[in-house]
């Protein structure tokens, strides 16, 4: 393992943005490595992601960027693996023919893909979107934590401040994306949101998904919300249009 140091500014905040890079291509990993420390990461990595999921476990970085197709352990268990306890952001690097592996990355919760052969510029520009998005969350909390910005729709609360979602006092795990979809939904009730007005809420204008994405992306928060109340019904669908969320249960 190769751990460069250093230091990048990131907006305003003059912070160690810490990325741990796996994938079993050294070449890649050497490259990528020397290309992301040149911009002020700090790199961590790993060719052999077994040992990588478990210093990502250990040692959770700022941003993680893994390969799809490893031996042992392929990217998308791993970031299965991953969100059971962690929400860090995850890139996903993937090869041309992999249209249904970036599918189901998205689908289980990774915030963005780069398809092989990539250029180390696009995947220095896609990290610092990435690290953007989930950085302008955090520095909510600096702001004022204690205004009640709390959004309460019945037994629903989102806590944008601390990027916190709870139904019926209980926390639901809810990646970076899925609380900006809930946020948007969940502001203004009984407004219909498009997939395209989602898209623009969840993913940077430079993140390039398909609209099915989003539908995923809701799948997985109702599954979340009905492991936790199975007559969770308050987002709803409108065929052909987009989702709306609903305060009071039919």
């Amino acid at each position: 393992m190769i751990i460069f140091i250093s230091k990048f500014t990131l907006g305003r905040l003059d912070v160690t943005n810490r990325i741990t890079l796996i994938d079993d291509d050294l070449n890649i990993l050497r490259s990528v490595s020397i290309a992301l420390e040149s911009e002020g990461f700090s790199v961590r990595q790993h060719s052999d992601p077994q040992i990588g999921l478990q210093d990502l476990l250990d040692n959770p970085p700022d941003l993680a960027i893994l390969d799809i197709k490893m031996p042992r352990l392929d990217g998308i268990e791993l970031l299965r693996r991953l969100r059971r306890q962690n929400l860090i952001p995850v890139i996903f690097l993937t090869s041309k023919d992999q249209e249904n592996d970036e599918l189901t990355g998205l689908r289980e919760g990774a915030d963005d893909y780069i398809t092989k052969p990539f250029s180390l510029d696009l995947l220095i520009q896609r990290s610092r979107a990435v690290l953007r998005r989930s950085h302008s969350i955090a520095n909510k909390v600096s702001k004022d934590t204690d205004d009640g910005s709390l959004i309460i729709r019945g037994n629903l609360t989102l806590d944008p401040a601390r990027y916190l979602c709870k139904l019926s006092d209980n926390p639901v795990s809810v990646t970076v994306t899925e609380f900006l979809l809930l946020e948007a939904l969940v502001r203004h009730p009984g407004h219909v949101k498009s997939r395209d007005q989602l898209l623009d809420a969840g993913y940077n204008h430079d993140t390039f998904v398909d609209d099915r994405t989003i539908d995923s992306h809701i799948k997985r928060i109702r599954k979340k919300f009905r492991a936790i109340d199975p007559s969770f019904a308050q987002i709803e669908t409108l065929y052909g249009v987009g989702y709306r969320f609903v305060e009071d249960q039919a």
